[in-house]
């Protein structure tokens, strides 16, 4: 069961890189966000320096991007083209396919670090070496809340539609949502709710790892939740054909 579950898993994952509207989604455009936010004033005044400030929540918006909606639009096209349900009839299961699947979205969660992280580097960034592991440990407890929340999608509702919610909650989430800009920096209305959200519990996470080296207790609980509650959801309701 391990051999076939590490085989679908770097199947899974090389199809997400093969794709380029999913490269695109999971590599350039939150780089293109990282230079951005190093290269404008909006993150002043939060941290040493611009590019600490806006690493953290780039990593959130990577694993969001993966996580999320890269695998819940993969899972919804599986599901209409009925490859869901030939695999779950296969020696690898319903539950082998799920754990592949998640495989393949921390294999290409560690891509994305690497390549962030050395753009990053580049650009000046200097985090604690203290905040390497409660940051990459949460970074894994965010991807798995997003990963469930994408089954749920992916599982419930028409291809279609699973294209139009991720991307949409992709673009609110990552404008709005707390993830990779703090909730000080949004409106008002806003900032009582976003520390609620799976996007803006990861991000506030991660900027206290890597700026402070410190774990936020509160944002891993609210990232357990999401992550238990979608996926008990997505155990409920997912539809294999």
């Amino acid at each position: 069961m391990l051999r076939r579950v590490l085989l679908q898993g770097k199947y899974e994952a090389l199809t997400m890189l093969r794709n380029g509207e999913q490269l695109i989604l999971a590599v350039v455009l939150p780089l293109l966000a990282l230079v951005g936010l190093t290269v404008t004033p909006f993150l002043d005044g939060m941290g040493a320096s611009r590019i600490d400030v806006a690493v953290p929540g780039i990593l959130a918006l990577c694993a969001m991007s993966t996580a999320f909606t890269g695998q819940g639009i993969a899972t919804g096209f599986d599901r209409r083209y009925g490859v869901l349900r030939f695999l779950s009839t296969t020696p690898l299961g319903r539950g082998g396919l799920i754990a592949g699947k998640a495989l393949s979205v921390l294999a290409v969660l560690c891509l994305q670090v690497a390549v962030v992280s050395a753009v990053a580097f580049a650009l000046g960034w200097q985090p604690p070496a203290a905040g390497w592991v409660p940051g990459l440990a949460l970074l894994a407890l965010g991807a798995a809340a997003f990963t469930a929340l994408g089954l749920l999608v992916a599982g419930t509702v028409r291809p279609e539609a699973t294209l139009a919610i991720t991307n949409l909650l992709w673009i609110l989430l990552g404008a709005l949502g707390g993830i990779v800009i703090p909730a000080e920096r949004l409106p008002a209305a806003a900032q009582g709710l976003v520390g609620f959200l799976p996007s803006g519990a990861l991000g506030e996470a991660m900027r206290d790892a890597f700026l402070a080296g410190a774990v936020n207790g509160g944002a891993a609980l609210i990232l357990l939740l999401w992550t238990l509650v979608a996926g008990a959801a997505a155990i409920r309701w997912f539809k294999w054909n």
